[in-house]
């Protein structure tokens, strides 16, 4: 695994509610601080009250590996009731892009939750560059932090959902 194929991790899961429901459960950006995560605070900036083309937040993060962190990521996409997409870092040369996705399925919807890696200046990009030779590992072991992360947010949302 090299960080200049961008790696992408997803996770799904169906949940038993309205594709309706889920989409207002995916675009609240708190659920990642309900679970076990890096995720530990969000805010929305400039006056942004949900998520909406252009609008940014901060993202308060931690780790027991990386310690703590803050993120401005800015909604770079969004295709109301079905996808919304976040990108940290420049357009150039972003350090993540994050998403989720709803679909409707016969017995309610599905949901995806999807991070792509890419090759802006960050941490792991500083690591990598320290230790060329174990690049696949560093960049195996961030996704799977990822993917953990995404499966308790799932998981999260399939009891909101359900409730």
């Amino acid at each position: 695994m090299r960080l200049r194929d961008t790696p992408t991790v997803e996770v799904s899961e169906r949940l038993a509610c309205s594709p309706e429901r889920a989409w207002q459960l995916v675009t609240d950006i708190e659920l990642p601080t309900r679970v076990d995560g890096e995720l530990q605070r969000a805010e929305w900036l400039d006056g942004a009250t949900g998520v909406a083309l252009g609008a940014r937040f901060r993202g308060y993060n931690a780790s027991d590996q990386m310690g703590e962190w803050q993120t401005e990521p800015e909604v770079v996409e969004v295709e109301d009731g079905r996808r919304w997409v976040w990108r940290i870092g420049s357009a150039e040369a972003f350090i993540a892009l994050w998403g989720f996705e709803v679909d409707p399925s016969k017995s309610g919807a599905v949901v995806r939750q999807w991070a792509k890696l890419g090759t802006g200046t960050s941490p792991l990009t500083a690591a990598i560059a320290q230790y060329p030779e174990r690049e696949a590992a560093i960049i195996g072991h961030r996704m799977g932090v990822w993917r953990d992360g995404m499966a308790a947010n799932l998981a999260a949302l399939r009891e909101l959902a359900e409730a």
